[in-house]
C-alpha cells in the first residue's frame, strides 16, 4: 500500500573467530581470537549477530563445518543473507564444505582479515562491509557460499589462499567471479558469471578418515602404507595432471578404499594421459579416482562428505567424474 515502508533487509553475521577477531595476548604469547568485529557503516539493516566458537582457523575441523551448516539452515527462514567471519588459514575449505552440504538459496559470504585489530592496516571492518553487501544483493541468491576478501568475490569451488601475509591473499584460477565496489554508502556489485546448478550432499556423519599425500621427485611410497591401513580413504597430491612415480602403481592397485588423485600444481584438471607405469592412465585403471580441478584439501572434503554419505567407490568416482559439486 501507498506509504508503507518495506521491512529492514535482515542479516546474521556469524563469528567464527580467526585474526579477524584477533589482537596480542595479554600474556605476549602472539596473537590469539578475542573480540569479534562490529559491522561498521551499514544502515537499515537489522543485523543478528552469533558465535557458535571463536577458534583460529587451523583448529577448525569437519565438524565445525557441519555445526556451521546446521546453524545457517537454522537461520535461513528469517534472514535475507549470511555472513561468516573466519580465519584465513584453512577458509576455503570451510567455504567449501558448505558449498557441499548447504541447499539454502539466501546468499552465504564468508570472510576474514589478513590483519588484526591494533594493526593501522587492519582490513577486517573492510572486508566486513563488503561480504555484508554481497550477502543482502539479489544477485548473489542462487550461487552458493561465496568467499569475499578485498573487494573480489570467489566460487568456494575454487577459492584458495595464495599468499602468507599480503591483503590480498586470495585468488585461484580462472580467479574472481564478481567485484564489490563502495561509492559513499552505495555498493555497487558486478558478478561476470551466471548461478550455476550445483549437487549437495546429507552425510550422515563427518567422521570420516581422509588423509592427504602429497607426491615429490624420488618417493617411492613411504607412508602410504600405513595411511591406507587406518584411513577411511586418501587423496595424493600428485604431479602435473596427476602422475605419480611408477612405485605407487602396485599400491594403489592393491588398495580397496577409495584413493582420490589430485594435483600439487596450483591449478588444472587432473587428467589421465600418460599411459606409463604410474601416469595418469594407469593409475585409473588401478582404481584410483581424478579431482577434476579440486585442489588436494577440497577433493579430501568431498570425499569425507561421500564416505559420509555412505557411497561406494564406483559411486564416489562418478561424482569425481561428473564434476557434481
Amino acid at each position: 500500500m501507498p506509504g508503507m515502508s518495506l521491512p529492514a533487509p535482515r542479516l546474521a553475521v556469524i563469528h567464527t573467530g580467526g585474526t579477524i577477531a584477533s589482537r596480542p595476548s595479554p600474556d605476549g604469547r602472539g596473537l590469539t581470537p578475542q573480540q569479534p568485529p562490529s559491522l561498521p557503516g551499514l544502515e537499515g539493516v537489522t543485523v543478528t549477530d552469533a558465535q557458535p566458537f571463536n577458534l583460529p582457523s587451523p583448529h577448525v575441523t569437519p565438524a565445525h563445518m557441519g555445526q556451521l551448516a546446521a546453524l545457517i539452515r537454522d537461520l535461513a527462514d528469517t534472514h535475507d543473507g549470511v555472513v561468516v567471519t573466519h580465519g584465513t588459514d584453512t577458509l576455503e575449505e570451510t567455504a567449501f564444505a558448505l558449498h557441499l552440504l548447504l541447499d539454502v538459496p539466501l546468499p552465504v559470504v564468508l570472510t576474514g582479515s589478513m590483519r588484526h585489530a591494533e594493526e593501522v592496516s587492519w582490513d577486517g571492518p573492510a572486508n566486513l562491509l563488503d561480504a555484508a553487501h554481497v550477502a543482502l544483493h539479489s544477485s548473489s541468491r542462487g550461487r552458493g557460499p561465496l568467499v569475499v576478501i578485498g573487494g573480489d568475490i570467489f566460487d568456494a569451488r575454487t577459492v584458495t589462499k595464495i599468499h602468507t601475509t599480503a591483503v590480498d591473499a586470495f585468488g585461484g584460477y580462472p580467479g574472481p567471479i564478481g567485484r564489490i565496489d563502495r561509492e559513499g554508502t552505495r555498493a555497487r556489485v558486478h558478478y561476470f558469471a551466471v548461478p550455476e546448478p550445483r549437487a549437495t550432499y546429507h552425510p550422515a556423519h563427518l567422521g570420516a578418515k581422509v588423509e592427504i599425500l602429497y607426491a615429490y621427485a624420488g618417493w617411492t611410497g613411504e607412508g602410504y602404507a600405513e595411511a591406507a591401513a587406518r584411513a577411511d580413504g586418501l587423496v595424493i597430491a600428485a604431479l602435473g595432471t596427476g602422475n605419480l612415480p611408477a612405485e605407487l602403481l602396485p599400491l594403489i592397485r592393491a588398495t580397496d578404499k577409495p584413493v582420490v588423485i589430485a594435483t600439487r600444481t596450483h591449478a588444472g584438471p587432473v587428467l589421465p594421459v600418460y599411459g606409463y607405469a604410474g601416469g595418469g592412465a594407469t593409475l585409473v585403471e588401478a582404481g584410483a579416482i581424478p579431482a577434476s580441478f579440486l585442489n588436494a584439501h577440497k577433493a579430501r572434503l568431498l570425499l569425507l562428505i561421500l564416505l559420509g554419505q555412505g557411497l561406494s567407490r564406483e559411486q564416489i568416482a562418478a561424482v569425481f567424474d561428473r564434476d557434481e559439486f
